[in-house]
């Protein structure tokens, strides 16, 4: 266990590297504990023999480690009042009766990406957890179509379609079929009931049958690859100092575009959890912190990625004020 005077040593150390990104020498502290400097110099020196700090090659002064990030999240951090401005920001979003509710989460993370510099990504249920609610079409001139799903998770996907010499009529039997029969269905067997229940009955009843048949294989396809995961301020990662490594930038960019990241992000449970270095998976400089979210049935999880040396405790508050408005 620490002693409550190095508990204070690290505390001031991680907040103020954060907000600084320098190391931070023992004369600061001394001033802020009133000790003096051998004081403050062996404590350091015990914080860094426990693994809690680490110094850098071009400064006496120390930053925090991976461990002592923990423990300060762990032990010593609490979450920070919201300001005035923040909230602010955040309450217009969520008293806008006007937004659907995927819109005021993406809002909402918007804000608090514009906020932090740091990046957010929102993701909603997996193709499976969502089943079909209606099928819209609209024409769009120069046979093209806008085709709109909608799931009973409130996920709506518009895809354009290519519907030379197909029949508006032609168009609105197939919707009206599928609407009849699939609606319930998950996402993920929709295809499998198009091809043995719909595609026969429409060979009988719509001239160009093969085509639209196609066209809706496909945006149900489409569904069911990608996964409903979307970022915000992808690229504030540039902004932060310890990103000046190009390859090191280029391997965490190509890691947003991985898919496989919706497996690795996601949370199993309602807390905010918070993921540091190593634990998140993406890069050890790099720190996660996400939570669920349940909302009018739906559900997701959201999340805030940023550097290890990251506003912790502003962070847990914005999403916390997120989470607690979502329900």
């Amino acid at each position: 266990m620490l002693t409550s005077r190095q508990e204070k040593i690290l505390q001031l150390i991680v907040t103020e590297y954060v907000k600084s990104v320098n190391p931070v020498g023992s004369k600061l502290i001394c001033d802020e504990l009133n000790c003096s400097s051998a004081t403050v110099r062996n404590d350091m020196s015990t914080l860094e023999d426990l693994g809690y700090l680490q110094k850098t090659h071009v400064s006496s002064g120390r930053i925090p480690s991976e461990k002592g990030y923990r423990y300060y999240v762990d032990n010593l951090m609490e979450p920070k009042k919201m300001n005035g401005d923040d909230l602010l920001k955040l309450q217009l979003i969520f008293n806008n009766n006007k937004l659907e509710m995927n819109d005021v989460i993406k809002k909402s993370l918007a804000i608090i990406s514009e906020l932090t510099d740091y990046t957010s990504v929102v993701l909603g249920s997996k193709s499976n957890e969502n089943k079909l609610k209606k099928v819209e079409v609209l024409p769009l001139g120069d046979f093209k179509i806008l085709a709109i799903i909608v799931t009973d998770k409130g996920h709506v996907e518009h895809k354009n379609i290519e519907a030379s010499n197909v029949s508006n009529e032609d168009i609105q039997k197939t919707v009206e079929l599928i609407n009849k029969l699939l609606i319930g269905t998950p996402i993920d067997e929709i295809n499998k009931k198009l091809e043995f229940e719909i595609k026969p009955i429409i060979n009988q009843y719509v001239e160009q049958h093969e085509i639209i048949y196609n066209a809706f294989y496909d945006v149900f396809s489409d569904m069911i690859s990608k996964n409903d995961m979307s970022f915000v301020g992808k690229n504030n990662i540039l902004n932060q100092p310890e990103f000046n490594n190009v390859d090191k930038i280029k391997k965490i960019l190509n890691k947003f575009e991985d898919t496989s990241l919706f497996d690795t992000v996601s949370e199993d449970d309602g807390d905010i959890n918070i993921y540091i270095g190593q634990e998140s998976n993406l890069d050890d400089d790099v720190t996660v912190i996400k939570t669920k979210y349940k909302t009018d049935g739906d559900e997701g999880t959201i999340a805030i990625i940023g550097p290890k040396r990251m506003e912790y405790d502003r962070v847990v508050s914005l999403l916390s004020y997120i989470k607690e408005h979502l329900k």
